[in-house]
């Protein structure tokens, strides 16, 4: 009984993990926000009911930058510090908003991050039959995932579907190699 070449599936384990890595750097990229402070640009909180307040911070851009949405006025964030947004009240609950980073640098780039407006209202409602204090959400509670899913993303796709390939075909190839060694 011969050995099983190791080399085979280690060059498969290599070449789905060079296949894989584009995507995920892709993706690294292109998303923003708390969940990936590597981006430099970040909304805190990411989620904020209307009348609240977020906060801004480019630590990407080497310069001031400004930072605009559909739900609150322009922004104007110093080199390496932060700025402050309210957003406005009648901002949609429920609606996911994009807030754009523009860095005055020449050239000046862009950056994009989500700001989610929260279901439930901002200030305190009193009960006429009781005097405790409750905070009431029409839409009810949003569960679930907690941000593990973002969206569809095809380069993921096929990065997964390349690395399951690949792990079948390196478990055909040493099966059939077994096979052949103990027929001999």
């Amino acid at each position: 009984m011969r050995a099983i070449p190791v080399t085979p599936v280690a060059l498969l384990g290599a070449a789905a993990l060079a296949l894989s890595a584009p995507a995920v750097t892709a993706y690294a990229a292109t998303t923003g926000g708390p969940s990936s402070p590597g981006s430099g640009y970040t909304v805190t909180p990411s989620v904020v009911a209307p009348g609240g307040q977020v906060t801004l911070a480019a630590r990407a851009c080497s310069a001031t930058a400004t930072a605009t949405s559909g739900v609150f006025d322009t922004v104007t964030i110093p080199r390496n510090g932060t700025g402050t947004a309210t957003v406005d009240r009648d901002a949609k609950p429920g609606a996911a908003y994009q807030v754009t980073f523009t860095c005055n640098t020449s050239p000046s780039s862009t950056a994009h991050v989500n700001l989610t407006i929260s279901a439930a209202t901002s200030t305190p409602t009193t009960s006429s039959t009781s005097s405790a204090v409750s905070t009431a959400s029409p839409a009810g509670v949003q569960g679930g995932l907690g941000g593990s899913i973002d969206s569809v993303n095809s380069g993921e796709i096929v990065a997964g579907t390349a690395l399951a390939v690949a792990a079948a075909a390196g478990t055909v190839f040493v099966v059939r190699r077994r096979k052949e060694s103990r027929s001999h």
